[in-house]
């Protein structure tokens, strides 16, 4: 099936790989900084600074716990990409101007991003709507970004080059977290308050994104669509032509639905786990934010080398089993937070092994689903992959919001996302993956 041998890129496409490399390590600040350390706990105290003697804000008129408001919050923006991002990845397709379509949504997502330095006080609804702003073009480039990737491997080559690709990511995440972590713990000692710290962290997010989205943008290059445009038709009337064609040939490639089935519920899982997890820890366990930043950043630099651990298991087991091991210990992850998980220490623990398994599955995820894909229809693909990537999931965050909303236990609504990781599993096992590569129109990569 998969290829196992290690690939070496050739010098013709060698530079384009490294600066695709480089837009994980510019977009993983927003991922990390962002979403998975400190707007969820800051988010939630200002809410909670709006809220009324019960607990409950009235957004629009609709009453939300405050500690629900974040989780609502993200479902809500990946609800506005699963309307958008199919028809912009269709327009993608039919062009030549993927790279320009990256440039707009990374530097709409980074300014809304640095606009979260002026969150205080009570406003709640400020931090919704530049999230929500922030989210959406996050998800967007992101789609444009994996379109890229079969553009610039050959199939032998995808495995390392997305391991690579994520692996830097966790770095350059890991590296503007550390120095925001410096400067929440020196806060008090440089004349801020924790308030301000957390705003100065949120917009050197945006600001790391927008300087290091250069690279990618100066060593990608433009292709020629497979695809023209027919005369007289639009872009965007094409585009949900192209979708709606796209949604009718499901039953010409039913094992690479069947995977993107599979992967849009267990990283739904993954990503509800990694948005929400600084949110468990401050009110589930009454870690401080001092603490939540040291875990993560830990997570950042072993996720490093998990991902490159875990495109080894590939090579030696293949991708599919690789990525079915890591699901499993996800789920081992899940019943160990809900049964024993209590103390400082076992939060580390349980954070570090979590690390090992989070970069692998994803990177594999992602390259094992570029071999599965018509050729001239990556952007479009990508963009039905891109529902569930980082930071994008929907189910997971309203499952969560919900069960806390009725249960209160931060505990119960963790736990409740193993069924995420349960039937993503037993989707993915029964997909094919050498029908799939073939019946895209692909050929499948030699073991030699």
């Amino acid at each position: 099936m998969e290829s196992r041998s290690k690939p070496l890129a050739t010098p013709s496409n060698q530079r384009e790989q490294i600066g695709w490399y480089f837009y994980d390590w510019a977009n993983s600040a927003f991922a990390t900084t962002v979403i998975t350390v400190f707007l969820g706990p800051y988010l939630t105290s200002i809410t909670k600074a709006a809220s009324d003697a019960y607990g409950f804000v009235t957004p629009f008129g609709l009453e939300i716990k405050a500690g629900a408001f974040f989780p609502y919050v993200v479902s809500l923006s990946v609800l506005l990409q699963v309307l958008t991002l199919p028809i912009l990845g269709a327009i993608a397709d039919n062009t030549h101007c993927k790279k320009k379509f990256l440039a707009i949504s990374a530097y709409i997502g980074a300014f809304s991003t640095m606009s979260l330095y002026f969150l205080k006080g009570d406003n709640y609804l400020l931090g919704g709507f530049l999230f929500l702003i922030a989210n959406l073009s996050f998800g967007a480039s992101i789609v444009f970004y994996n379109a890229f990737l079969p553009e610039i491997a050959s199939p032998k080559e995808r495995n390392i080059t997305s391991s690579r690709g994520w692996a830097l990511g966790y770095l350059g995440g890991g590296l503007l977290l550390a120095i925001n972590l410096a400067l929440f713990s020196q806060a008090e000692d440089l004349g801020l308050t924790t308030e301000h710290a957390a705003r100065i962290s949120l917009g050197s997010a945006g600001l790391w994104w927008a300087i290091f989205t250069l690279i990618p943008l100066a060593t990608l290059k433009n292709r020629e669509p497979v695809q023209q445009l027919a005369p007289g038709e639009h872009y965007l009337s094409t585009g949900f032509k192209q979708l709606r064609k796209t949604l009718r040939d499901i039953k010409k490639y039913p094992h690479t639905f069947l995977f993107l089935a599979a992967y849009l519920l267990y990283n739904d899982g993954i990503q509800t786990v990694i948005a929400l997890s600084s949110q468990f820890g401050q009110e589930e366990l009454g870690l401080p934010m001092a603490t939540l930043t040291t875990v993560i950043l830990m997570v950042q630099f072993i996720a490093f080398f998990g991902a490159i651990i875990f495109e080894f298991i590939a090579r030696k087991i293949n991708t599919k089993r690789a990525i079915m091991t890591s699901l499993l210990i996800w789920g081992g992850a899940l019943c160990y937070a809900y049964a024993f998980l209590k103390t400082e220490v076992q939060f580390f623990f349980l954070a570090a092994v979590i690390a090992i398994v989070l970069g692998g599955s994803q990177a594999l995820s992602r390259s094992l689903y570029s071999l599965m894909i018509p050729k001239g229809q990556e952007a479009e693909y990508f963009s039905l992959y891109a529902i569930s990537e980082r930071g994008t999931s929907w189910i997971g965050p309203l499952l969560f919001g919900l069960a806390l909303q009725f249960t209160g236990s931060y505990r119960i609504a963790l736990f409740s996302l193993i069924v995420f990781f349960i039937t993503g599993l037993l989707l993915l096992v029964r997909v094919d993956i050498q029908k799939a590569i073939v019946s895209s129109g692909n050929k499948v990569p030699s073991l030699e």
